[in-house]
């Protein structure tokens, strides 16, 4: 099934997914394959948790096996939050959003979303 045009939605669920990143690129929104489904995301935030070491996050769109980096090796100093998406990105069906840190357990991530159909 295709992705539906977004002039014509029937349904804008407002979604929040949430994860501690750690050294794996891990996906925190996933569009399946055949979902029918466009995901918008409005927001990216990356949070280092650790009160002393600064700590590094990739942000890639994952399609079709290729991963396409929004951001490589930022750095995310200790106890503060960085803003990785601000302005709207959309993810097609197949596409994932990961993450990737160099340390375990140092960030955590909230990611502010529309699942439309």
């Amino acid at each position: 099934m295709a992705a539906p045009n977004i002039v014509n939605v029937t349904n804008i669920t407002g979604k929040t997914a949430v994860q501690s990143v750690g050294t794996s690129a891990t996906a925190i929104v996933t569009n399946s394959a055949a979902s029918g489904k466009v995901l918008k995301v409005n927001a990216l935030y990356v949070s280092n948790v650790d009160g002393t070491n600064n700590a590094d996050i990739n942000v890639d769109i994952f399609r079709s096996s290729v991963a396409y980096h929004i951001g490589k090796t930022i750095v995310v100093p200790a106890d503060a939050t960085l803003d990785v998406i601000s302005k709207p990105i959309y993810l097609e069906e197949g596409d994932s959003l990961r993450l990737t840190a160099n340390a375990a357990s140092d960030l955590e991530a909230v990611c502010s979303y529309e699942e439309i159909s």
